[in-house]
């Protein structure tokens, strides 16, 4: 007979021993058969499997598929105390004292094994996603890597999406406070958890090391000084501890290193400037305006500010300033250089050129040489700034609307108006004597009436009328000093004379291991928070700071179980 139908086209033989050997071989043929199935049940069963664990995996594959300098991090969100201080009158009276907000946090395990250190990163005055290149590339991630450490950016109260109330009426931001910042960042360390890490990295049981630059680099200062049982350590870049009512030294290192001929012409025609207004030319004052395409700003000030704006000036300007300088173009453009470039050009055009002397009538028919240049940059390129074109309306250069001062919206100006209201002052104004890329006529009155504007007094709170200097430099000022506690800064930081290494500082303080400090030479504002994934192949200012950085951080970590048990902890 034959097997039809069966895929085996044998016939059945006669003999036994034929019989046999057709037996033997259906029975292998069989048995390859249902061995080829239960493979394909594993094999689907395998898939599956992979699937499900693909599920499981994909933010990893995302991650580890994503350059480190395009990473983007999920935010987790932590309940915040509103107030830290129950007992103290000051926040007690408030009937908004009590409760919890939601604090933005953002987490990078990349580099994490157990043992490691947490480094958190103070957010400051802005937002949290702000901050990600210091975990994609910069100093948390160099850090994090040299010693298998967790990062972590805290979004400071009030900033970003971490409001504790839906507006910031005088009332509300009664708990916008210096220590009331500094508490947020213990209580956090405190009880912080972090997704996909199956263990307990609370303060002080594990090293907290903090890291932050300008506004964030003093809160990391005062942190480390009044937090220290907690926080373990803290590097404080371009730290501002020691602050006064006014700053005009903010345009110290740009009048010194920035390319002299652009800043002596800059110079010589801001003293014709103010001399104009000295002698009160209106007319040639407005003359002056037109110049520039700023006639609408009848305010001298408003006028000074907009001007100075691609220098920098006391308002929130909107171009590239000499701070916004960094070694990396990636973070920095050079825009200041091109428009000293253009102040300083020697082959301007004649229709430019010429305007130099549309004022020289009152300057003994001297020219004022650049000025046509000036005026065709500010025309050129800053004006377009303006998003609305209405170069008098408060989201440009005009300031003497104070009903828009006065708008409660939530918004980072207006949080970090409230804290130079009422405790850190340094209110950017002219030099009383000397050179100045600033007209004359900017003091610090000028930055008060918007205090005065923007926060009338409420039920619980009302703010002084002139910042409460004492409350900040209290904490120590030039002399402020912590167990590890290090300070960094910028020879040209526009900020430096309120920081550590300040001209005004005392000269003779002692470095050591648990007090570390370095002076970066032509560096400018927190220039070390940068970086590019290669230290050995950064600039060498730059690259011997953050070695300096990542020696530092290693003692402090040598010796944390040391630590750890005297504290008994």
């Amino acid at each position: 007979m034959l097997f039809r139908g069966s895929g085996f086209p044998w016939a059945l033989h006669k003999t036994q021993y034929q019989r046999w050997v057709f037996l033997a071989v259906i029975y292998w043929h069989w048995y390859c058969f249902i061995a080829s199935i239960e493979i394909m049940k594993l094999r689907w069963w395998s898939i599956g499997l992979l699937a499900a664990l693909s599920r499981d995996t994909e933010a990893f594959q995302i991650k580890r598929d994503t350059p480190r300098d395009e990473l983007q991090y999920p935010p987790n969100y932590f309940d915040q105390l509103i107030n830290h201080f129950p007992n103290d009158p000051q926040f007690a009276k408030s009937n908004l004292s009590h409760g919890t907000f939601k604090q933005r946090y953002y987490v990078d395990s990349s580099y994490y094994k157990p043992g490691g250190p947490v480094y958190l990163y103070i957010s400051g005055e802005t937002s949290g996603p702000s901050r990600f290149s210091n975990l994609q590339t910069g100093i948390i991630q160099i850090l994090m890597q040299a010693t298998n450490g967790l990062g972590v950016i805290l979004e400071n109260r009030y900033y970003g999406e971490s409001y504790p109330f839906s507006t910031s009426t005088t009332d509300e931001l009664l708990f916008l406070t210096t220590n009331q910042t500094l508490a947020d960042n213990a209580y956090f360390a405190q009880h912080a958890t972090f997704p996909g890490i199956d263990a307990n990295l609370t303060a002080p049981g594990t090293p907290w090391i903090l890291y932050g630059g300008s506004l964030a680099g003093a809160q990391t200062a005062l942190s480390i000084k009044v937090h220290g049982d907690v926080l373990y350590g803290g590097i404080a870049s371009s730290a501002p501890i020691k602050v006064s009512l006014g700053y005009p030294e903010w345009y110290n290192p740009i009048q010194k290193y920035a390319p002299q001929d652009c800043v002596s012409r800059i110079n010589k025609i801001i003293d014709n400037f103010d001399l104009l207004v000295e002698k009160k030319h209106t007319e040639a004052i407005n003359e002056f305006k037109a110049l520039f395409g700023l006639e609408s700003l009848t305010d001298n000030r408003d006028f000074a500010a907009a001007i100075a704006d691609p220098i920098g000036n006391p308002g929130f300007y909107l171009s590239n300033t000499w701070q916004e300088l960094n070694w990396n173009s990636t973070y920095g453009p050079r825009d200041f250089f091109y428009f000293c470039g253009n102040v300083s050009d020697i082959d301007a055009p004649e229709e430019i050129t010429q305007v130099d002397y549309a004022l020289a009538n009152y300057t003994n028919g001297e020219p004022w040489v650049g000025l046509g240049s000036y005026a065709n940059y500010i025309k050129t390129y800053t004006l377009p700034l303006c998003p609305s074109g209405d170069y008098n309306s408060s989201d440009c250069w005009g300031t003497q609307n104070a009903s828009a001062w006065a708008d409660i919206e939530n918004t980072s100006t207006r949080s970090y108006l409230y804290t130079s209201c009422i405790e850190q002052g340094a209110y950017i104004d002219a030099p009383k004597e000397g050179p100045t890329l600033l007209s004359r006529v900017v003091d610090t009155s000028y930055e008060q009436q918007w205090c005065t504007w923007a926060f009338p007094a409420g039920n619980y709170n009302k703010i002084p009328s002139t910042p409460d200097l004492e409350a900040y430099n209290s904490f120590g000022a030039f002399n402020l000093s912590a167990d590890r506690l290090a300070f960094i800064d910028g020879s040209q930081d526009v900020w430096n004379d309120l920081c550590y290494h300040s001209s005004f500082a005392p000269p003779l303080r002692q470095t050591s291991d648990l007090h570390p400090e370095y002076f970066i030479t032509g560096a400018g504002h927190h220039w070390d928070s940068y970086g590019i994934l290669d230290v050995q192949a950064e600039p060498q200012f730059i690259r011997e700071a953050h070695l300096w950085e990542i020696k530092t951080v290693k003692k402090w970590l040598r010796v944390f179980d040391d630590w750890k048990k005297a504290k008994k902890v």
